[in-house]
């Protein structure tokens, strides 16, 4: 078994200068990480699998690169809901907030609960943690399972608010509708209902080449390839 100084240790390794230039440009404070590729992560995830605690020190350790190893390794469901909090208010990096946390909350029985807590944070990070969440739950849950009512409130909140909201919580916010869109299929039609009316959505992803998924239109491209609502097994990647 690894200790974390171990594990910090052998990111330094892998950490290039490119790569926190690259991650700098996605919004990361570079002094918080040694710039490991998420393919080298994957890597060393596999060394370090099934250690929860130290997934969980990796987390606490602060550095950007471990936090996002620890959401990989780390099993949700055996995380309790005040972890679950720590990490949404300690996450250091949108691709934390954005990915590390909604992973392993979606996996966890109180992750509905809290997704609807975060959504309504007026912590941007937070509240992206939320409606990353809640998406990463439709990804994975039976359409019997999900709260249909609830989401289609979610679904007219989107189309009210999403244009006045923060930077990053209309970059979700359409996503979510597209996830809504993909896969849940009594909700399908509401969903690109909702895209029709909120049209393209203008968020600043700084000095990089991404560009906002147009809702309506990748829902469409998932319908006319057969995968209207697959589910996938688990919403981490």
């Amino acid at each position: 078994m690894k200790t974390v100084a171990e594990v910090l240790k052998l990111l330094e390794k892998l950490g290039t200068e490119q790569t926190r230039k690259t991650f700098a440009r996605h919004g990361a404070d570079v002094s918080k990480m040694f710039g490991v590729k998420v393919g080298d992560l994957k890597v060393v995830a596999k060394e370090i699998k099934g250690e929860q605690a130290l997934a969980m020190d990796l987390f606490d350790s602060g550095n950007l690169d471990a936090q996002y190893l620890a959401g990989i390794v780390a099993d949700g469901s055996k995380m309790n809901k005040k972890q679950l909090e720590s990490w949404a208010k300690n996450a250091g990096w949108q691709m934390v907030s954005e990915y590390t946390v909604p992973w392993v909350a979606s996996e966890n029985p109180a992750g509905r609960d809290l997704a609807m807590k975060w959504i309504n944070s007026k912590t941007e990070m937070i509240a992206t943690s939320g409606w990353n969440t809640y998406a990463a739950i439709v990804s994975i849950m039976d359409d019997s399972e999900l709260e249909l009512d609830e989401i289609d409130a979610l679904l007219d909140q989107i189309a009210k608010l999403i244009h006045k909201s923060p930077n990053r919580v209309k970059y979700v916010m359409n996503a979510f509708v597209i996830a809504i869109g993909c896969y849940v299929k009594p909700l399908n039609a509401k969903a690109k209902a909702i895209a029709k009316k909120i049209g393209d959505v203008e968020v600043d992803v700084g000095d990089t080449s991404c560009k906002v998924p147009a809702a309506l239109e990748y829902i469409g491209k998932v319908e006319s390839g057969g995968r209207l609502g697959k589910k996938r097994k688990t919403a981490k990647c």
